[in-house]
């Protein structure tokens, strides 16, 4: 199934959500970047990423110079930094991350030393940290990449462990608003939760005995946290979107009862999810 992702500056796109935000540290993000607003697009066929600006009077979008910039074989998926310093990409044919530098004022992207950067087999999703720190990449071969991201550079560096054992195709990720957990949709039918350790970013799966990994429905492909971090939303391939509640202090999952009418019908074949300011 072919794929395009979007990564956005300021605004709310369905695939992926950043908006020149300013991390606090604290997985909280703010507003009030002066930069201009960007969207970049990771185009599979043509192994490269198309940048544009969007003209603020009537949502245009203009081609940055440059653009495409090349990336590895069969981009499929993108994350920027919160700090929109940093874009980085999951190329599914290439089995590694190209990472690049925003420029602020032009939304060039120039690559980062070393990159692109190993990852697992066939990465299917890539997702940043609500502090900036650290890198996830789900890998459909089985595992998720984690990654620390050198400030100022965005050079990655692998977590000690890494890679951390998941499901059946894993297919998307997402971190908690907090950063404390992070949740794998796995196209064998549920999801992942981990820990996240502070100041490592080393995972550790919440224990089996908990539930975990966590029914989900036929094929999940999309996943999301809603902005709170209380509810968190999977789309299934099968046509539908399980929900679940978030237990604030231990990352559990508990499916919302079924006569709320959980799962919720959809279309056919869903691909992707997303809530407002969250991708």
């Amino acid at each position: 199934m072919m794929k395009m992702y979007v990564s956005l500056f300021f605004s709310a796109f369905s695939l992926l959500l950043v908006g020149c935000p300013d991390g606090d540290g604290t997985g909280t993000i703010t507003f009030g970047s002066t930069a201009p607003p960007f969207v970049y697009v990771a185009n599979q066929g043509s192994n490269d990423v198309s940048a544009y600006t969007i003209d603020g009077a009537n949502g245009a979008l203009v081609s940055v110079a440059g653009s495409p910039f090349a990336a590895g074989t069969t981009p499929n998926a993108t994350a920027l930094s919160p700090n929109g310093q940093f874009l980085f990409v999951a190329n599914g044919g290439g089995g590694n991350v190209s990472a690049f530098t925003t420029t602020t004022v032009t939304g060039v992207l120039t690559a980062v030393a070393g990159s692109p950067f190993g990852a697992g087999t066939t990465p299917n999703a890539v997702t940043v940290s609500p502090n900036g720190l650290f890198l996830f990449v789900a890998n459909g071969g089985g595992n998720v990449s984690a990654y620390t991201i050198t400030a100022g550079t965005g050079v990655l560096t692998p977590v000690a462990g890494s890679p951390f054992g998941a499901g059946t195709t894993p297919n998307a990720v997402t971190v908690l608003p907090s950063g404390k957990y992070l949740y794998v949709a796995n196209g064998g039918g549920n999801v992942s939760v981990y820990t996240i350790a502070t100041g490592t970013g080393v995972l550790t799966p919440l224990a089996g005995g908990l539930g975990n990994p966590f029914a989900a429905g036929t094929t999940p492909n999309g996943i999301t946290v809603e902005p709170n971090g209380e509810f968190l939303f999977v789309a299934n391939g099968g046509g539908n979107v399980s929900a679940y509640n978030i237990a604030a202090g231990t990352g559990v999952l508990t499916p919302l009862l079924g006569g709320l009418g959980n799962p919720f019908p959809a279309g056919t074949t869903p691909s992707g999810i997303a809530t407002p300011g969250r991708p």
